[in-house]
């Protein structure tokens, strides 16, 4: 039987080193990177987050269509970092201009998120994989005075909503500490 655990928190709250160590007694484990590398700067996070991890783990990168993806993998574990990255990436596929969106375009927008996301748990449950997935704790801050901000925000929350009901086990991680809120 499949389970399904969420970690969730703030930046550098210490949520990708939880959830790693959630599979640190485990060798068969894939890892989905949902980064795409821009810049220096996010080159050397992806390196940073590379050399953490166990070196027998195998590593799939991609955003999209991860539940095809699902039937390739031969481990039992995975581990999905992140999705909040993972939506960014989702927005921009789609729109580079989102200020202009109208309300129906970002409803749209957000249930084709939600889909591409229910339809990857749904073949982890089909296929008995157990799964640690991380994102990104959104709802602490200010309302964004930009409209992707608040775009992303609004996505992000209600996908992290439906995931936390959807996980056996969910943790918020706050300083590096985890709490077990599921």
């Amino acid at each position: 039987m499949s389970k399904i655990i969420l970690v969730t928190g703030g930046t550098r709250s210490g949520k990708s080193s939880y959830g790693e160590s959630l599979l640190k007694d485990k060798n068969d484990v894939a890892y989905i990177a949902t980064s795409i590398i821009y810049d220096e700067e996010m080159k050397e996070r992806v390196k940073r987050h590379k050399e953490s991890r166990n070196k027998l783990w195998s590593t799939i990168e991609g955003y999209k269509d991860l539940y095809s993806r699902v039937c390739e993998i031969k481990e039992k574990y995975i581990m999905l970092e992140c999705i909040g990255t993972m939506i960014t990436n989702l927005i921009f596929d789609k729109y580079m201009d989102v200020d202009n969106l109208s309300k129906d375009e970002i409803n749209i927008l957000e249930k084709e998120i939600i889909d591409e996301i229910l339809k990857f748990l749904e073949q982890i449950k089909s296929k008995d994989k157990n799964v640690v997935i991380i994102t990104n704790e959104v709802g602490f801050s200010l309302v964004s005075e930009y409209k992707l901000g608040r775009i992303f925000t609004d996505i992000l929350g209600r996908v992290n909503q439906m995931l936390a009901k959807e996980s056996d086990e969910v943790y918020l991680v706050a300083c590096g500490l985890p709490m077990r809120l599921k």
